[in-house]
C-alpha cells in the first residue's frame, strides 16, 4: 500500500501530528503496535505548559475540549523534607500556566478528533527501508508493508524509525524510578494523602526521592526515585511484588512513616521504569522523506517536558507541512533547524537535573532554593 504521510506512533506527538495536518486539509496514516486505544494504561497527569504543549493544543484546534478535561486545583505543589515537614507549599489558584490532565484522556480527546480510520492499530513495526528517491518502506509483524512519501518517526525511546536517520541509542541515565499506587486514598491511606496534599509533592534527598501525584479519583500515583545502577535493580526480584517492596522501602527507612507508606502500603505491585535519554546534543543530516518527533527525536530523562515537546513538534512539524505542501524537503529542513535546539537546550537542563539528584545539594531547601533562582 502506498501512503503520503505516514506516521509511527499514536502517542501524543504522532496524534497532534496528525490532527494538525487534518485541520490543515492534509489526510495523514498513524500506525500504532497497540491492537486498540485502551490496550495498556497510558501513564499518570501531565502538566501542559502554556508556552509548548498548550500551543500545540491551540494548533490543533482543541482548546475548549482542553479545557474540559483539566483536573481542577492539580497545579498545587509542595516540597517535603524526610522527616515529613512541608517546607513550600504553593496552592492552585487557576492562573498558573500548567494545568494537569491526565495522560490517557488527552490521547483519547486527539483520536476523537480525527476522521475514522485514520490510526491503524495492531501495527507493530518490525523494520524500515529507503527504497530511493525519498521514499521508504515500513514492514509490519503480520508481513504487510507500506510505502510512504513521507516518514515521520514518532514511535518513542526505541524508535524503530530512528535508524534511517541516526546510529544513537538512548543510554541508561543512571536513575530510575520504582511506581506504585494508592488507591482511595483519603479514606484508606489518610496519611499518605494529607503528605502529598492537592497537588504533587517532592520530597528529594541526594540519590533517593519521592514524586508524588494525586490523580483523578482519588489516587496517588508514586515514583519512588532511585540513583542506582541497572546491575543493582537486577538484584531486587520485581516478580516477588512482597519482597521488592520491602527492598525499596528500606532505602528510606529514617524517613517519616507517612512517606514510606507511599511504598509500603502501594495497592499495586511496584514497577520499575529505568530512565534511558539520547545524546543532549542529538540531531542528523537531512535525509529525504524521513523526519522523527518527540522521544524518538530527543529522548530525555523525565522533567515535565517530554509531552509537552512531542506535542509541540507534531504541532510544528504539521504546520511546516502545510505551508510547504510542494516542497516537503525545504518543510523538514525548517522543523528540523527549530526543533533541533529547542530539543537539546532542555535535554541538557534535564541532564543537569539528573546529576543534581544524586548530589548533596539534592536536599528539600536546596530544590526550594533552585525554584526562587529561577523564579517559580
Amino acid at each position: 500500500m502506498h501512503t503520503p504521510v505516514t506516521v509511527i506512533g499514536a502517542g501524543l506527538g504522532g496524534l497532534t501530528l496528525a490532527r494538525v495536518l487534518h485541520v490543515h486539509g492534509i489526510p495523514a496514516t498513524v500506525y500504532e503496535a497497540d491492537p486498540s486505544p485502551s490496550a495498556r494504561t497510558q501513564g499518570g497527569m501531565l502538566d501542559i505548559h502554556d508556552y509548548n504543549g498548550q500551543l500545540a493544543v491551540e494548533a490543533a484546534g482543541l482548546m475548549d475540549e482542553f479545557h474540559a478535561i483539566v483536573l481542577e486545583g492539580r497545579q498545587a505543589m509542595r516540597v517535603l523534607d524526610r522527616d515529613g515537614t512541608v517546607l513550600f507549599e504553593e496552592a492552585d489558584d487557576g492562573t498558573g500556566g500548567r494545568p494537569e490532565v491526565m495522560r490517557g484522556e488527552l490521547r483519547q480527546m486527539l483520536i476523537d478528533s480525527l476522521p475514522a480510520g485514520t490510526v491503524r492499530w495492531g501495527h507493530k513495526v518490525t523494520g524500515t527501508r529507503a527504497l530511493g528517491e525519498g521514499r521508504h518502506e515500513v514492514a509490519f509483524a503480520d508481513g504487510t508493508t507500506v510505502t510512504a512519501d513521507l516518514l515521520v518517526g514518532a514511535d518513542g525511546a526505541w524508535s524503530r524509525v530512528r535508524p534511517l536517520l541516526s546510529a544513537a541509542t538512548p543510554e541508561y541515565s543512571g536513575t530510575s524510578v520504582v511506581e506504585t499506587y494508592l488507591y482511595d486514598a483519603d479514606t484508606r491511606h489518610p496519611a499518605a494523602a494529607k503528605a502529598v496534599g492537592g497537588g504533587s509533592m517532592i520530597a528529594p534527598s541526594p540519590g533517593r526521592q519521592f514524586f508524588a501525584h494525586r490523580e483523578s479519583g482519588d489516587t496517588l500515583h508514586i515514583y519512588v526515585a532511585l540513583a542506582e545502577s541497572l546491575d543493582w535493580f537486577a538484584a531486587i526480584d520485581f516478580t516477588d511484588p512482597e519482597s521488592a517492596t520491602a527492598r525499596i522501602a528500606a532505602e528510606f527507612a529514617d524517613w517519616a512513616p507517612e512517606l514510606t507508606a507511599l511504598i509500603t502500603d502501594t495497592d499495586t505491585a511496584p514497577v520499575l521504569r529505568p530512565h534511558y535519554a539520547l545524546p543532549t546534543d542529538h540531531r542528523w543530516d537531512r535525509v529525504p522523506g524521513v523526519t522523527l518527533l518527540g522521544d524518538a527525536a530527543h529522548l530525555a530523562i523525565p522533567n515535565g517536558e517530554g509531552a509537552n515537546l512531542a506535542m509541540l513538534d507534531g504541532a510544528e512539524l504539521g504546520r511546516a507541512i502545510a505551508a510547504r505542501p510542494d516542497d516537503i524537503e525545504a518543510a523538514l529542513t525548517e522543523y528540523e533547524q527549530v526543533m533541533f535546539p529547542r530539543s537539546a537546550e532542555i535535554a541538557a537542563s534535564e541532564d543537569a537535573e539528573i546529576h543534581r539528584a544524586d548530589s548533596e545539594a539534592n536536599t528539600a531547601q536546596g530544590l526550594i532554593d533552585m525554584f526562587f533562582e529561577k523564579g517559580q
